[in-house]
């Protein structure tokens, strides 16, 4: 009788600890899914996965590694299907070397491609009056935006790095 209560015991006690365990996974898968951009790469490297930092993914694509505000660490990036998110902390405009001036949301969504970032969302720059860029292009040392027009600018101006200035709205 005291086998048999055992094998009963120790075969309860392993269910229920693959239960826990299996409970444990779910629960860390879960929580990857509903953190947003700040700290989801807790759970990433956490998960094993290591993030390079954004200007060394920009660079490695052919873009200009200063594009975004120096605090914009955050981002999520599919490989697969190119899907760029970039987080800022707050809605801001950064000045560039060049006298240009972009205005970014919160959160800017892109496909990165080798050499450009194409339906681009959350980025503004200032042609007379402030126009939403759809597209940024890396060709040698330009930077071409499109923002209801074509404007190509020096990509140097773009190569560092810059802190974004508060605004009130994007």
């Amino acid at each position: 009788m005291d086998q048999i209560m055992n094998k009963v015991g120790s075969y309860w006690f392993s269910n229920k600890a693959n239960r826990e365990l299996k409970s444990a996974g779910e629960d860390i898968s879960s929580l990857s899914t509903s953190i947003e951009g700040g700290a989801k790469w807790l759970v990433n490297k956490l998960k094993g996965k290591m993030q390079k930092p954004l200007p060394e993914l920009l660079k490695e694509y052919d873009m200009a590694a200063g594009i975004f505000p120096r605090d914009a660490t955050n981002y999520e990036f599919n490989e697969e299907t190119g899907k760029l998110t970039v987080f800022i902390p707050a809605v801001c405009e950064v000045g560039y070397k060049d006298s240009s001036v972009l205005r970014f949301s919160t959160t800017v969504t892109g496909y990165l491609e080798k050499g450009k970032l194409v339906d681009v969302e959350g980025i503004k720059t200032k042609v007379m009056i402030w126009v939403k860029v759809t597209c940024i292009s890396s060709e040698g040392s330009k930077l071409h935006f499109t923002a209801g027009m074509k404007k190509t600018r020096s990509r140097e101006a773009y190569e560092v790095l810059r802190d974004g200035v508060s605004v009130d709205k994007f």
